[in-house]
């Protein structure tokens, strides 16, 4: 019991229930979606982005536990102004510290879900914003003229 009270401490709780401020509107530019195979937890993103494709605006639509729902607040607290590249990256450092290949990325407030790193079957979770966003933006910036994803 000690160590599911380490993985949903009240920081982690705070953070998943904050998602709800973030309304996913099937309006904006884009729109992406991850499912984590590991526990079935789902999530969609709905983006705007300026014309280098840097984020302006974003919504959440999480279907998740308490981990995937804070790992998504992460992600969209420090989304803005970063453009598919930094998303990239960040998945990749991400991945290989949750298979114990790397240190804490530095992405900001994620080490509030460091606990979860110790459960494999939280992995997908934590990575489904990532993985939305990616699944959402085109692999090059998007100009004006660029079709949005459906």
């Amino acid at each position: 019991m000690a160590s599911a009270a380490k993985l949903y401490s009240a920081d982690v709780l705070a953070l998943a229930t904050s998602l709800g401020e973030l309304r996913f509107d099937p309006a904006m530019r884009w729109s992406g979606r991850a499912r984590s195979a590991s526990c079935g937890s789902t999530l969609a993103l709905s983006l705007d982005t300026d014309g280098a494709g840097k984020i302006v605006a974003l919504g959440v639509q999480a279907h998740a536990c308490a981990i995937g729902q804070a790992s998504a607040a992460v992600f969209a607290r420090s989304a803005a102004g970063k453009a598919r590249a930094d998303f990239a990256r960040a998945a990749a450092a991400i991945t290989a510290w949750l298979a114990g290949e790397g240190p804490l990325p530095d992405w900001p407030g994620l080490a509030a879900i460091e606990p979860a790193r110790a459960f494999p079957g939280r992995h997908g979770a934590i990575l489904l914003a990532w993985k939305a966003v990616l699944d959402a933006l085109p692999p090059e910036a998007p100009g004006p003229d660029a079709l949005p994803t459906a």
